[in-house]
């Protein structure tokens, strides 16, 4: 099946980040000497972790995407259970950061970038000159499993993954499928081979909303303010379906909607990609010098035309390194997360019409989270532990077959013209612990109002899913005319200005707010 792009913001899959010339520090390893020994205390029962209170300090060493930390954020950790009905079993050691408020402080607001599989301490600076960051202490996070939190999830080595990004399994005959699903169903072995079972089969978003609740009481929060991006519209809601009278404010930007059916999610994500490409074809369109050439209705097949070629024929990207068609499409998606990387993107294609790829690979190294020195962050072997655990799996040919008709058909821009109406199952369906999925319309009561802010052509998450979510919520729904992924804190004043009076001041947006 044909892939598509994460749902993170800021993060490991689908930032925002244009590359940079900028050298990186060095990546944290953070070791499990952050989990107390067998016989160090530790909390043992719910109410020990809630009275839990954060040390904060340097953050040196907490980053792990291979840029430093905002030097005036400060860091810490806070216990939870992998498992939080046994109280009294395996730890994990969540990674927090905070900047704190300058002003008066009312309390603190969690902030997550999505994903999943993203690290969120640099999320810490979201609001940063805005009255949030005056009246509440910001305070971002790795969830469990991700980034510098321990233990993190870890499947392939990084040799591996470059590897696997190399090999372009277009093939949807028999054998191409056969050889693909046998592909998934060993990295899926090597994930079981090399990670705690207890950690994997608790990877679930209900298990991290578990987490922000002991987090927000670590903080001293009698109730919780929350941002979430894309992905992390999920902890939002779910954190609000089982905790409803502990939020005090929630916004969610980028939403997922809970009811969703997973393969009509893909295919809806695919079509919103290819919304945002025809926005990109016509700007681009309006330059003498566009890849695509001057007439947006052609820019498919002159696209097509350009990364067609790399399958099985990667082309030179310098430093030894070659572009494969997976990197070219991945590096694309990436740069369609925002405008801010239309300009790399031009650049790309150009470079690649003549016969290289440093740039588009520039972009889907951004994208997959590897670093100068070769290594990964774990965001891609974390987004698919997450997702195999929070979603349906679909062990069915028939429907992946039906699924990667529709991506096709919704997305030309990334159609290959090699389907034969049949595809491989995913890595999920050979995931080594069972799926907790329970998807279905939210059953929130005693929630007090909250916001969603939804994007009309947002590429990952679509407008309708926002809709979807303000409605179960009963939330006031903020909506964004562009053509970004999410828009909360990102120069959009009629956007800032309605979701920073909710944080501060609980005035909830006006009905069928609209911002151009």
């Amino acid at each position: 099946m044909l892939g598509i792009a994460g749902c993170g913001q800021p993060g490991g899959t689908g930032t925002e980040t244009a590359p940079s010339d900028e050298a990186p520090a060095a990546a944290a390893t953070p070791g499990p000497e952050v989990l107390p020994g067998p016989d160090d205390p530790r909390p043992r029962t719910p109410a020990e972790y809630a009275a839990q209170r954060v040390s904060w300090g340097s953050c040196d060493g907490f980053a792990t995407d291979g840029t430093a930390l905002d030097t005036a954020l400060e860091c810490g950790r806070v216990l939870v259970p992998l498992d939080h009905d046994d109280p009294a079993g395996p730890l994990a050691s969540i990674a927090l950061s905070r900047s704190p408020a300058t002003g008066p402080v009312i309390g603190s607001m969690l902030v997550n970038p999505g994903g999943p599989g993203a690290s969120g301490l640099s999320t810490a600076t979201v609001a940063r000159g805005t009255p949030v960051a005056d009246r509440l202490d910001v305070v971002g996070f790795d969830p469990r499993g991700i980034g510098a939190s321990v233990p993190a999830v870890r499947c392939d080595t990084a040799a591996e993954f470059d590897a696997e990004r190399a090999d372009d399994d277009v093939d949807t005959s028999p054998a191409g499928i056969a050889e693909t699903e046998s592909e998934n169903e060993a990295y899926a072995q090597r994930c079981a081979d090399r990670n705690d079972p207890v950690l994997l089969a608790h990877m679930s978003s209900e298990d991290v909303a578990r987490d922000m609740d002991v987090i927000r009481a670590a903080l001293g929060d009698r109730a919780l303010t929350y941002l979430g991006f894309s992905y992390g519209t999920r902890l939002g809601y779910t954190y609000a379906e089982l905790f409803p009278d502990r939020v005090r404010a929630m916004v969610l930007d980028g939403a997922l909607d809970p009811a969703a059916d997973v393969s009509e999610e893909t295919v809806a994500q695919a079509a919103g990609f290819q919304t945002v490409f025809d926005a990109f074809a016509a700007d681009c369109a309006a330059r003498a010098d566009c890849p695509l050439g001057t007439t947006p209705a052609d820019a498919v097949a002159r696209f097509r035309a350009l990364v067609d070629p790399l399958i099985g024929a990667p082309v030179p990207a310098g430093n030894g390194r070659a572009l494969s068609y997976d990197d070219a499409i991945t590096g694309v998606q990436q740069a369609l997360y925002t405008e801010q990387l239309w300009e790399p993107l031009r650049r790309g294609l150009t470079e690649l019409a003549s016969g290289r790829g440093t740039v588009l690979l520039d972009l889907a190294d951004l994208y997959n989270q590897r670093l100068p020195d070769g290594s990964y962050t774990n965001s891609n072997d974390a987004f698919t532990a997450v997702r195999c655990v929070d979603d349906p799996r679909i062990q069915d040919r028939v429907e992946t077959g039906a699924v990667d008709r529709e991506f096709r058909a919704a997305a030309p821009f990334l159609d290959d013209g090699r389907g034969t109406g049949e595809a491989p199952l995913d890595s999920c369906a050979f995931w080594p612990v069972p799926t907790r999925a329970d998807p279905g319309r939210l059953t929130v009561t005693g929630l007090p109002p909250t916001v969603v802010v939804s994007t009309t052509a947002d590429p990952a998450t679509p407008y309708e899913a926002g809709v979807a979510l303000a409605d179960q919520l009963g939330a006031a729904l903020v909506t964004f005319e562009g053509d970004r992924h999410t828009a909360s804190f990102d120069g959009v004043a009629c956007v800032d200005d309605a979701v920073t009076d909710y944080l501060v001041d609980l005035t909830v947006p006006p009905a069928g707010l609209r911002c151009p």
